[in-house]
């Protein structure tokens, strides 16, 4: 462990929650076709599972809420005439979804209000959910299908007839047409919806404009025969890809979309597992989470300096084949929960995996949730057609937190400035970052005690301090004489006898107080002043009632008190040499056994 620094993060120590087996989703029939998919999609309502079904190609929805085991007949979303290979929820309208077929469709759905898997009617008699549009066009079956993120009603389809045809599904029908010339792997949409990277059999990452049809970027990728993934990483110009090397080693890449030429730092090896990695992305916190597909495994990364940094794994026995990760908006922010994870296990259930910071949470903790996107799109397909170019809204967090509905950022900078419509909620929390930023102030004050040559200014400090001392001599006169006094002039023969040092142990006197704590804060000019102030507070009080001798004797008093100072400064300027010197000693100690 000698020569590592550990690196300072707020994610460092996330860790994965498992969901108890009662609390997970039971009884299911996942779709066991071999499709490389990711079989699940979630929202914060609703579940999407690709189903094992008879007669044609189906797909469940199963509301959150509804945990626990399943009926054996629940309603499905029936419609395509073959399996069902991808469903995609609307970023914007928790209730409609689309999905993707083996028989070259592509139908939206909307979720029935007060929609159940567990309807109080005999089995006999539960009815299916049927489409409410069908979009065709696609030659052979459609493997892929993603909302834009920004647009409204804008559905990109990727099929096995190597094309990428982007749908305005109000119109009910596809606008642009992306011929890619080889099997679509995976695609994602950037940010502000205007560019889709896609991975494809033929080891080429590409990176269209889409309105444009024409792929702005054209490389090579992961060089290994099995399939490859990609994520767009948020708001920034990054993209995370996994795939494969030509020794089947599972690979991770960042790729600058400025300088696409080679990922950056180049390709980074995570194992020899053959499962293929899936990459998903939170743009709240900065991490990149990779979900093993075939192991239990989901390991997460913080992206920081342009490269990814390791932060853990969590482990599980239990392999997944399906999985997919919360919108933040859904997480549970009262536990600091960051991400959540929705697998697959045996086919048969889905469990959820809660990615928790693990601090108190008695309050909105802010530094974790910045503002996200809600369901408010930055545009309308025609605006989008026509292209425009904006960055959805973003609500804050804390409103959601409180149990409210969530509060959008000001139309004023709902252009492109989300991060300026993010400090808008700082100000409401501006005191808790105050609370925490009070206590560091007097530690710059102790490490401001290492220069011990400003002796000479605490001298003048001190003078000053007594012409202070004899102005408000004739202010204070009310409290007890005599034994204040008698409390200022012990002290005196305690100093004044300091070479033998018989009393000074055995007089805990008011005036103790003023030499006990200036060994700890000998230096910093401040501390002594105060010190000098609280010593020269207790005689002000005998002083006022006495007359001009008495006056003058508080001078004299004074005058020794300075002098004591002065050498006790003298003594503890020493003390810091000696701690100095052991200082360089542990220093050069330290380095001899990094050496070793």
């Amino acid at each position: 462990m000698a020569g590592r620094f550990v690196r300072s993060s707020k994610y460092r120590h996330v860790f994965g929650r498992p969901t108890r087996k009662e609390q997970c989703y039971d009884n299911l029939r996942v779709s066991r076709n071999a499709w490389d998919s990711n079989l699940l999609k979630a929202n914060p309502e609703y579940l999407a599972v690709n189903w094992d079904a008879s007669g044609g190609g189906a797909f469940a929805v199963i509301p959150t809420s509804e945990r626990g085991r399943l009926p054996d007949r629940i309603p499905l979303f029936r419609g395509h005439t073959a399996v069902v290979l991808d469903t995609d929820w609307n970023p914007f309208n928790d209730s409609l979804i689309a999905s993707g077929s083996d028989d070259g469709k592509v139908f939206l759905w909307r979720v029935p209000d007060n929609f159940t898997v567990r309807p109080d009617l005999p089995a006999d008699e539960i009815e299916d959910v049927a489409p409410v549009g069908k979009l065709s066009g696609h030659s052979k079956k459609v493997g892929h299908v993603l909302f834009n993120p920004a647009a409204e009603n804008v559905l990109a389809s990727a099929s096995g007839d190597f094309t990428v045809k982007i749908w305005d599904i109000e119109a009910g029908s596809s606008k642009l047409n992306l011929k890619v010339g080889e099997v679509i792997q995976s695609m994602s949409w950037s940010a502000n919806g205007s560019l889709l990277v896609t991975t494809s059999r033929d080891k080429k990452l590409r990176v269209w404009d889409v309105r444009q049809e024409k792929p702005a970027i054209e490389v090579a990728s992961h060089q290994g025969a099995k399939n490859s993934r990609s994520v767009w990483m948020g708001e920034h110009d990054r993209i995370a890809t996994t795939g494969f090397s030509k020794m089947s080693d599972r690979q991770l890449a960042l790729w600058d979309i400025k300088a696409p030429n080679a990922p950056v730092d180049g390709f980074q090896m995570l194992d020899s597992i053959s499962g293929v990695c899936i990459p998903f992305w939170d743009d709240g916190t900065n991490c990149l989470y990779l979900a093993g597909k075939g192991d239990g495994n989901i390991r997460y990364y913080e992206y920081e300096n342009d490269k990814f940094e390791y932060l853990s794994e969590y482990k599980s026995s239990d392999p997944q084949r399906g999985i997919s990760f919360l919108p933040k908006r859904g997480v549970n922010m009262h536990e600091n929960e960051v991400m959540r994870a929705y697998k697959t296990v045996n086919d048969s259930y889905i469990e959820p995996i809660s990615f928790v910071v693990p601090r108190r949470a008695e309050s909105f903790q802010e530094d974790i949730y910045p503002p996200t996107i809600g369901l408010k799109p930055a545009m309308s397909a025609s605006e989008w057609f026509e292209g425009a170019e904006r960055l959805p809204p973003k609500i804050n967090l804390e409103s959601i937190y409180d149990g409210n509905a969530g509060e959008y950022a000001t139309s004023e900078a709902k252009p492109a400035a989300k991060p300026a419509a993010a400090k808008p909620a700082s100000p409401v929390k501006a005191p808790e970052p105050k609370k925490e930023a009070e206590p560091p102030k007097p530690e710059p004050a102790v490490t401001a005690r290492a220069p011990p040559a400003s002796m000479k200014e605490q001298g003048s400090s001190m003078m000053a301090m007594a012409s202070k001392f004899e102005d408000k001599e004739a202010v204070e006169d009310e409290d007890n004489d005599s034994s204040s006094f008698e409390e200022v002039q012990k002290p005196i023969e305690r100093t004044a006898i300091k070479g033998p040092a018989p009393q000074v142990d055995t007089k805990p006197s008011a005036s103790q107080k003023v030499a006990t704590p200036s060994p700890k804060s000998p230096v910093p000019t401040k501390e002594p002043e105060s010190e000098v102030a609280s010593a020269t507070s207790t005689p002000v009080q005998p002083t006022s009632t006495a007359d001009s001798t008495s006056s003058a004797a508080g001078t004299e008093v004074l005058e020794r008190e300075i002098k004591n100072m002065k050498t006790m400064m003298a003594q503890q300027t020493r003390q810091i040499a000696t701690l100095a010197k052991t200082v360089q000693e542990l220093t050069a100690e330290v380095k001899s056994l990094k050496s070793r």
